[in-house]
């Protein structure tokens, strides 16, 4: 039966851990080489004063990925700087000497030659890994998960990759990628990591904090105050890590209080947290949760090792408070602007809401220390990548839940 689930670490953690990885001048690197391109533009960082009201916080603000390159969706700087660090790594040279006009020309794919980069996704990573390839004159092979939407196959297809829906789950499709990589010689593209293949998931990661980057800055230009909360969702975990070690690096001992939030039916992390003896838990079978996006079943190497130590609650939720939270940003408080937020990226707000505004939910509130004064921040880390799903949920009322 699905239900909302919450784990704490016991162990005590480092006040001000540093990750620097992740650190301001590595996301300024991701930054720089995406601001290269000349469709980049930073994404809105909306605040929703009324929702605020709402739910009983300090503020609400939202970061929205539905504009991110055209591509509604952030994954495509994870998989972009990727492939820029890769090419930068072929050809001896270092990336912040190869900006996307330089990176895109003639001179670098003669140097270069021909490249076939191979990856498994359930859209959005996919997308933007053949979307980089198709910019760079390339290659890109893409796997997907049996129960993919064909919209998303579609948009991957029309960025010139060879794509396809398999009968496997995820976990299943990433390893059918990367046999064919060590079979045809192509490059792996992942944001998974597993002993041996760490360079380009970390890569992809870096690429991430294009994000953080941005929130940070426009806070500052807001005149803003910090979050003092932080919501994450994981999949296998990498954009999760990133954006977690980010803040903690920033803000050190003033880190929001980060929570990771998970489907019930792929809650990986959500184990993995939950058992707390230094191994892994993987999540089996066909994971059909509304997430797509964050329907894997075996958490990245790199990510559980940021999370273990700077995420403070993790969360395993049903599949009705994503679509709580779809339709809360779809349809504002006036005065509020909407948001076009898919499944996956309207997951953590979903569940906040449903957490400050449910009586039988009070006991996770104050685990997670949620009161008036909180300033929480949540990315949406996609639009309607699934416009008929999108209709069917906040249109047609799929996945509801009356509120008790």
């Amino acid at each position: 039966m699905e239900s909302f689930k919450i784990v704490t670490l016991a162990q005590k953690k480092d006040p001000s851990p540093a990750f620097p990885s992740f650190c301001w001048s590595q996301a300024q690197k991701a930054r720089d080489f995406h601001a290269s391109f000349p469709i980049y533009a930073p994404t809105p960082l909306t605040a929703l004063p009324q929702l605020a009201r709402v739910l009983g916080v300090g503020e609400v603000r939202v970061k929205d990925e539905s504009f991110r390159f055209g591509l509604n969706a952030f994954k495509v700087l994870g998989g972009s700087y990727a492939l820029g660090r890769y090419i930068a790594q072929r050809l001896g040279e270092d990336l912040s000497d190869l900006p996307a006009s330089r990176i895109l020309s003639q001179e670098v794919r003669d140097k270069l030659g021909e490249v076939t980069f191979v990856t498994a996704t359930d859209g959005n990573h996919g997308r933007g890994v053949a979307w980089t390839a198709h910019q760079l004159g390339q290659k890109a092979v893409v796997y997907m998960p049996k129960g993919s939407a064909p919209e998303r196959l579609a948009n991957i297809q029309a960025e010139g990759a060879q794509a396809s829906i398999t009968e496997l789950n995820y976990d299943g499709a990433v390893r059918l990628a990367n046999r064919q990589a060590q079979e045809k010689g192509w490059v792996m593209v992942q944001d998974t990591a597993w002993e041996g293949y760490t360079h380009i998931p970390l890569w992809i990661m870096q690429g991430y904090t294009t994000m953080g980057y941005e929130i940070v800055q426009e806070l500052e230009v807001q005149g803003a105050q910090p979050p003092t909360h932080l919501f994450l969702q994981a999949g296998v975990g990498s954009m999760a890590g990133a954006m977690a070690g980010f803040f903690a690096d920033y803000y050190g001992a003033q880190r929001p209080f980060i929570t990771i939030v998970e489907p019930n039916k792929a809650d990986c992390i959500f184990r993995t947290a939950q058992a707390n003896d230094g191994k892994l838990r993987f999540v089996t079978g066909d994971m059909d949760t509304i997430m797509a996006g964050l329907a894997c079943g075996e958490p990245c190497t790199i990510a559980w090792e940021v999370l273990r130590q700077c995420a403070d609650a993790f969360l395993s939720c049903p599949d009705y408070a994503a679509a709580d939270g779809m339709r809360i940003l779809a349809a504002p408080r006036p005065g509020d602007p909407a948001i076009v937020s898919g499944e996956s990226g309207a997951s953590t707000l979903g569940c906040a809401a449903n957490i400050l505004l449910r009586d039988s939910l009070k006991d996770l509130k104050q685990a997670l220390h949620l009161d008036e004064n909180s300033r929480l921040l949540f990315i949406s880390t996609e639009g309607d990548t699934d416009r008929d799903n999108y209709r069917k949920v906040v249109w047609g009322g799929k996945y509801s839940k009356v509120y008790e």
